[in-house]
């Protein structure tokens, strides 16, 4: 469980965060990260957590941007609850499967267990950073839920199956801050020769993102990616040889 991190984006009340570090204490998670919280006062967070939650409440990193918060990580797990959203022409899986998956991915990868703001959740630009995209099923009577029970869920979830992981795990896979770069160089590219157009390119690369979403890429492949995008810029310019960004 060391390898997860609960990042919560933009929560609006400090005892949410308080009641966080309190699950993920009670989930052997060490680690939180807030980006961009409404209130963060101290004391209403100690408040939630309990002396119990205490440590993890002293080690919270803070960020003012999503995307330098998730750059270390390997793998984003998104939890959101717009499934009829069609802009995000991404499937969703429930809590159990998720967790099968990360359990797996988790001995050898950074992932990032990634939360939204307790009255919207998370935007469709914030949410193409995610490699899963996870749905808590409820009630059609109440279909909200706590942010801390949220993550209370996903947590518990991993825990358990985390026993049921083989010897075999899924290696050491791109950062996010890799997959980026990877992105913008291929836009680049794509733009360059026709591909895709040269206005809202962000729009038209959400297909590109959800081709590699269905994929794990390693560092290597990000590399190997980025080194083709580099050899087509080349030619394109009549420039034809190798190069030291050649694989």
């Amino acid at each position: 469980m060391e390898n997860l991190t609960i990042v919560l984006n933009g929560p609006k009340h400090p005892g949410n965060i308080g009641a966080v570090a309190r699950c993920a204490k009670n989930m052997g998670i060490n680690s939180i990260i807030v980006v961009n919280p409404l209130d963060a006062d101290r004391k209403k967070i100690e408040q939630l957590a309990t002396h119990f939650a205490l440590d993890i409440v002293e080690k919270i990193q803070y960020f003012d941007r999503l995307n330098l918060a998730l750059a270390p990580f390997n793998h984003i797990v998104g939890t959101t609850g717009r499934s009829g959203d069609t802009n995000l022409k991404r499937s969703m899986i429930y809590p159990g499967k998720m967790a099968e998956e990360i359990a797996d991915i988790s001995q050898n990868n950074r992932v990032a267990l990634l939360f939204g703001p307790e009255d919207r959740g998370l935007t469709n630009s914030e949410l193409k950073y995610c490699d899963l995209l996870v749905k808590i099923p409820t009630s059609e009577e109440l279909k909200s839920i706590n942010l801390s029970h949220a993550v209370m869920i996903i947590c518990y979830e991993i825990f358990t199956a985390r026993a049921e992981v083989t010897s075999v795990f899924t290696p050491k896979l791109a950062t996010l801050a890799e997959m980026e770069a990877m992105y913008e160089h291929l836009g680049e590219i794509f733009v360059r020769i026709g591909f895709i157009k040269a206005q809202n390119p962000d729009y038209w690369m959400t297909n590109v993102r959800h081709l590699f979403s269905r994929t794990k890429l390693l560092a290597r492949d990000v590399k190997i990616i980025r080194g083709i995008c580099h050899q087509v810029d080349l030619y394109g310019k009549g420039k034809i040889g190798y190069s030291k960004e050649t694989v």
